[in-house]
């Protein structure tokens, strides 16, 4: 009996444990990154997007000052918001219209809880809804991290992105998972089950699924990915397995490179600029 009741205590703390952990996970702090598009002299619209499931999302738009410009999405990273990736976007305004977004329940944005790529592909769209209404036909977008799997996995739903470059993306949210668990040991696959199992509890859906490993070998349009052979929260194997899952896709690009995950290679934003201006 005494065994018995030490079992059912050691699992009450694992689901206990387990449960506290995704809590925490889709309900992070809403980090205040400090920055304006003036700070850069950048001219910019300020937005409000509707997301297909009526969430409002908070975006500026920065106009090219070339007419008839390509567009990009820029998409932040976890647990950041849009102001973080000011600098890239004024790379790109040169030559491109850029875009950028607050994901839900990230900056000014509505929302609750973010599911870690699963509902954020309805913010990519309804990103890319507002530039196909100005008239944008030629549509790229860039990712970092969470950004980077988001980009992935929506590129792969909508035919009006016709290129799409990813900066230290997961491939596959289960995987991901099992490694920042692997301090449990064995322990850590029944952890990721429960993640799921809370996610179709509070979410309503498997939010691990499609992965974007599955999203991109469909892909056919050009893809570029960057990552780090030394990154310390994306591990290396993540790059790995989308090369082998764009094996198949002539127009994928890869940038390696060394460096933690907030470090950018040198050129990073030329390369990136250049992408997109051979794609779009």
């Amino acid at each position: 009996m005494r065994a018995l009741l030490w079992l059912a205590i050691a699992c009450g703390a694992l689901v206990a444990i387990s449960l506290w952990t995704f809590w925490m996970a889709v309900r992070p702090p809403r980090l205040s990154i400090p920055g304006t598009p003036s700070d850069y002299r950048l001219k910019a619209e300020e937005l409000t997007l509707t997301t297909a499931d009526g969430v409002k999302l908070a975006a500026w738009l920065i106009p090219s000052a070339k007419a008839d410009s390509p567009a990009v999405v820029v998409l932040h990273g976890y647990p950041a918001n849009k102001a973080d990736l000011l600098p890239i976007a004024g790379a790109l305004s040169s030559r491109f219209t850029v875009l950028l977004v607050d994901f839900r329940s990230f900056g000014s944005s509505e929302g609750s809880a973010t599911t870690l790529g699963f509902r954020e592909r309805a913010d990519l769209r309804a990103a890319v809804d507002a530039l196909a209404q100005r008239g944008h036909t030629r549509i790229g977008v860039f990712g970092y991290s969470l950004g980077g799997a988001v980009a992935l996995l929506g590129a792969a739903e909508d035919p009006r992105i016709r290129a799409v470059a990813a900066w230290a993306p997961f491939a596959d949210l289960r995987v991901l998972a099992r490694e920042l668990y692997a301090i449990f040991w064995l322990l850590k696959y029944p952890f990721v089950e429960l993640m799921i199992v809370w996610g179709r509890l509070f979410l309503g859906a498997d939010i691990t699924r499609p992965s974007p490993e599955m999203a991109v070998a469909q892909l056919t349009i050009p893809v570029q990915i960057w990552a780090s052979r030394d990154d310390d929260q994306i591990p290396f194997a993540h790059a790995e397995r989308l090369q082998r899952a764009l094996a198949n896709n002539p127009r994928a690009e890869f940038q390696f490179g060394r460096g933690l995950h907030n470090d950018r290679a040198q050129d990073f934003e030329r390369l990136l600029g250049e992408f997109f201006a051979r794609t779009l």
